[in-house]
């Protein structure tokens, strides 16, 4: 998709940022203000108003904390592109998630890239059984030798690389597990969890039911992005994980349930899960 050129009356070094922005835009999913902040060393009330000259020209949308590309204001990308889009997030998601499951537990993994990453972060552990009908997942889950990986059958969704419908319900409601793990598509204002299809929702329904823990992961750009099929509260899950902090409204609603709020530290360069 063509992206809007921008002309605007303001500034050399304002000018200068707001292209530098849009340029970063292009192969990132979500950029958070203070980050955008940091990188250019300047306040952040300076890039509230890069982003406001931004948006007003349709070359960003805004979410929460952040902006995002116009092109991802409706429908899912494909899963490739997913793949690249807020890696580092995901990985500080995934190592965060891995410190929370034990050997030899029994794990369920639903679609969606941030679940990979969190299979990824899990290489280095033992004896895990991995149920999952995300079919990039079970290949890699499957190159551990101590795992055992069980896959659903069925007919694969080509954009997503996964199996849906009644195979994949048929799979997750035949265990019992202690960990399930998923993403969703978006989290709306009021705390409803929101996915681009039913069948979508209806496995992450199912995965929740055979579960003894349910962990919800998902980075900063979910908030506010519009997914438009309801399924749950994300005071349903026993805990969020999440590479920034959460919106107030959703961190109020939370306060008053049982569900645990794991916000996610930045991996260091050391770390051999650094992107």
């Amino acid at each position: 998709m063509n992206r809007p050129t921008f002309h605007m009356n303001i500034g050399v070094a304002s000018q200068g940022r707001q292209a530098m922005i849009a340029e970063m835009l292009k192969t990132r999913d979500f950029l958070r203000v203070d980050e955008l902040a940091q990188h250019f060393d300047v306040t952040t009330q300076t890039i509230r108003r890069d982003i406001n000259g931004l948006c007003e020209q349709g070359v960003a949308r805004r979410l929460h904390g952040g902006i995002t590309c116009p092109s991802n204001s409706g429908g899912n990308m494909s899963f490739g592109d997913r793949q690249v889009m807020n890696r580092a997030a995901k990985r500080q998601i995934g190592m965060a998630v891995a410190r929370h499951v034990p050997d030899g537990a029994c794990v369920s993994l639903g679609i969606g890239t941030t679940p990979q990453v969190v299979a990824e972060c899990l290489s280095g552990h033992r004896g895990l059984k991995i149920v999952t009908n995300n079919l990039p997942l079970a290949l890699a889950a499957a190159q551990n030798p101590e795992f055992e990986v069980a896959i659903a059958g069925g007919a694969v969704r080509t954009g997503d690389l996964d199996v849906c419908g009644p195979a994949g319900e048929e799979l997750f409601g035949a265990y019992r597990v202690d960990i399930a793990v998923f993403g969703v598509g978006g989290v709306d204002a009021d705390g409803s969890l929101l996915d681009y299809s039913r069948e979508e929702v209806r496995i992450r329904e199912v995965m929740m039911r055979h579960a003894r823990r349910t962990f919800l992961v998902l980075d900063a750009s979910k908030f506010g992005r519009p997914a438009h099929v309801r399924g749950g509260r994300i005071e349903d899950v026993s805990a969020v994980f999440c590479d920034a902090e959460l919106p107030p409204a959703i961190r109020d609603r939370l306060a008053h349930s049982d569900t645990a709020i794991v916000q996610c530290p930045p991996l260091l360069a050391g770390d051999p899960a650094h992107p």
